[in-house]
């Protein structure tokens, strides 16, 4: 499986994901100069529609397949049993299987080729610093690997024989994540390559001489590299300029040929290839797989090297196509029941492709296609009790204009029965880098059912819509996004499906910063905010993030050293004093991504200045909520803030 690594600005709001029970805080903001919490409208509890909200944010998901070798098991993950754990199923179907026993979540499986071993990551209170066990698949004998403490250490895939273990880890200095190998007979680490900012092994040749590292130095700018065996220097792979995006770095049988995604001297991500000589001479790239109207997300080939599966996203859709690799020619996949897919994992005899789909109003689930026969059949079946999924709001794509003329685009969801202007919560995906696309989402849903309209748009700098697009945000161009958000409320207002004094805004992570961008540039604009785990102030966010977090982040934000009158203006936190809306913010104690201190800030300011401000902090949480508990938790708070100053049904 070949895909691009999600740098984790972008992990989407409380309602995503998943982690154990919480004792959260709630304090209600109070004081003089403002309107009190106290002095708010009172909500009408309506406890069926509690109820409702909490059957929401236990909808299930499963994903992150993984074939035994011999293609009769797949190894999975699921917060099935409250927090995300490796499952095992039949691949034929059948009940599944707890494997691992820990209260943290796991956040990636892989199953070693002799079939001995699942390697796992592991993340200690949610938080960044995850270690990898290796556990057997009865779930017996687990040991970790890694360093522990406050090492961060990312799992990757076994090698072909299975005596390595690909894996990258800031064990060397925080401040980079280095590609590493782990020798299952010695137990020793080997440092593969040292890198500036992140990296990973991304691919190793079948004889184990040879490499592919990618490596990111901005979060605008990566590339793959030919690492071999006995030969000190690295091969460039993706020579470009400006900004490019490139991913995969899987090899062919006979490791002459490397397969990758890349969006070199072109604007949309093709599927590409490279060959390679035994004297390390490289032919041109060459793309091999392309549309006009779609960016490739994700591959993977089958174990003979003859077969490329292809996911492509179409403006936050997917579809599924094949490429045959030895003569080129491309051939649809079956319509997929969802609108998402993704985690391609074709088993060792190529017979089966597992992946994961979703949509608006299907949950999380692996699926299993037949390669020989065409059938596509869902392995999992995700618990949604008590939810009509048929009766739940699927959206609209719609398209509309920034002030500047630039081409915009989001998913409307308009509550059952809405006819004219109502209240609507606008929500910004994370990222910056991140895409909103038509995933089921609790909080949307509940949101939805307290008559609560949503609008998840792609503003400049949202990635599926080309290289130029996601790069329209990066140092001072933010501010244009930010007038985005102006853009999007007019959107709404001239459609005529949202009333003018009935708006919030919300989002997770750089979603969080957007929401509170908003609030401080728009404040009569907003009648209500929701800031989840967002950036504030960019001078606090460089000095107490991950290191290898602010090293690949200068270019799309500014750089500390050299731009700080930039960062500050780009912080909401020296704007505070214009928010007027009453504001939740929600966040994880153990989040060393976007540390707590950014909520503190936001918190204590607008508590002082008088503003109604919520917070709702999981002291076992880091980046993200992934605990059912806190799950439900956050998706009540959030529903319920939003009813009580949006007003819903007036």
């Amino acid at each position: 499986m070949a895909t691009a690594i999600a740098i984790v600005l972008s992990v989407g709001p409380a309602c995503r994901s998943a982690p154990t029970a919480a004792t959260p805080v709630a304090r209600p903001g109070q004081g003089s100069g403002g309107v009190s919490a106290a002095a708010a409208p009172q909500q009408t509890r309506l406890p069926e529609v509690d109820e409702m909200v909490a059957r929401m944010a236990r909808i299930g998901a499963a994903w992150s397949p993984a074939f035994s070798p011999d293609g009769t098991r797949v190894a999975f993950l699921s917060r099935l049993s409250g927090v995300p754990q490796v499952w095992m199923v039949d691949a034929q179907g059948g009940w599944p299987r707890l494997i691992t026993p820990f209260g943290d979540p796991v956040q990636g499986v892989e199953w070693s080729p002799d079939g001995k071993w699942l390697a796992v990551a592991v993340a200690p209170g949610g938080g960044m610093n995850s270690q990898i066990h290796l556990i057997r698949p009865d779930g017996s004998e687990i040991k970790q690997i890694t360093d522990g403490g406050k090492v961060n250490n990312w799992l990757g895939e076994w090698s072909y024989n299975g005596d390595r273990l690909l894996l990258s880890s800031s064990r060397r200095t925080p401040e980079a994540m280095d590609a590493y190998t782990y020798d299952l007979a010695t137990g020793k680490m080997t440092l593969v390559a040292e890198n500036r900012g992140i990296g990973i092994t991304a691919g190793i040749s079948r004889d184990g001489r040879r490499a592919v590292v990618w490596r990111m130095e901005s979060r605008s700018n990566s590339n793959l590299f030919l690492v071999e065996a006995g030969v000190p220097s690295e091969v460039l792979l993706t020579p470009h300029q400006g900004p490019g995006r490139f991913f995969g770095g899987t090899f062919s049988p006979d490791g002459t040929t490397i397969y990758l995604g890349s969006d070199k001297d072109r604007d949309l991500v093709a599927l590409a290839r490279v060959t390679v000589d035994s004297a390390q001479k490289l032919s041109p790239l060459q793309v091999i797989a392309e549309r006009a109207d779609a960016e490739l997300s994700t591959f993977a080939i089958t174990d003979d090297g003859k077969t490329a599966a292809l996911i492509w996203n179409v403006a936050g859709r997917s579809e599924l196509s094949f490429l045959d690799l030895t003569t080129l020619e491309s051939r649809p996949g079956p319509r997929l029941p969802g609108e998402i897919a993704g985690g391609l994992e074709f088993s060792r005899d190529g017979s089966k492709l597992a992946m994961t789909i979703s949509g608006a109003v299907l949950p999380t689930d692996i699926w299993i296609l037949e390669m020989a026969s065409g059938t596509l059949r869902q392995l999992t079946q995700s618990p949604h009790a008590g939810i009509d999924l048929a009766a739940m709001v699927r959206p609209q794509l719609v398209r509309f204009k920034a002030h500047d003329g630039l081409s915009l685009s989001g998913w409307l969801y308009r509550p059952p029965g809405a006819a004219g202007p109502g209240p609507f919560v606008i929500s910004f995906h994370g990222g910056p880098e991140g895409q909103a696309r038509p995933s089921l989402r609790s909080d949307f849903q509940a949101l939805l059912s307290r008559g609560i309209g949503i609008f998840h748009p792609n503003v400049r700098g949202s990635a599926g819509f080309g290289k130029r697009f996601v790069n329209l945000d990066n140092g001072a161009l933010r501010f244009d996004a930010i007038k985005d958000i102006e853009s999007c409320l007019d959107y709404l207002v001239e459609a005529g499906v949202a009333d003018r004094a009935r708006i919030g805004i919300m989002g997770g992570s750089y979603g969080g910063y957007m929401t509170m961008a908003g609030l401080t540039a728009y404040p009569d604009r907003f009648a209500a905010g929701a800031n989840l785990f967002g950036v504030v102030n960019f001078a606090t966010f460089f000095e107490h993030t991950e290191p290898w977090m602010a090293a690949i982040s200068t270019i799309e934000y500014g750089d500390p050293d050299t731009q700080a009158d930039l960062l500050r203006r780009l912080s909401p936190i020296h704007k505070l004093d214009q928010v007027t809306a009453p504001t939740i913010v929600l966040h994880g104690a153990n989040d060393t991504n976007v540390p707590v201190i950014e909520a503190e800030q936001v918190v204590d300011t607008l508590r002082q200045r008088g503003v109604p401000v919520e917070y709702v902090l999981f002291p076992d949480e880091g980046h993200g909520f992934r605990k059912t508990p806190n799950r439900i938790r956050s998706t009540s708070a959030i529903t319920e803030w939003f009813t009580r100053y949006l007003r819903p049904g007036r």
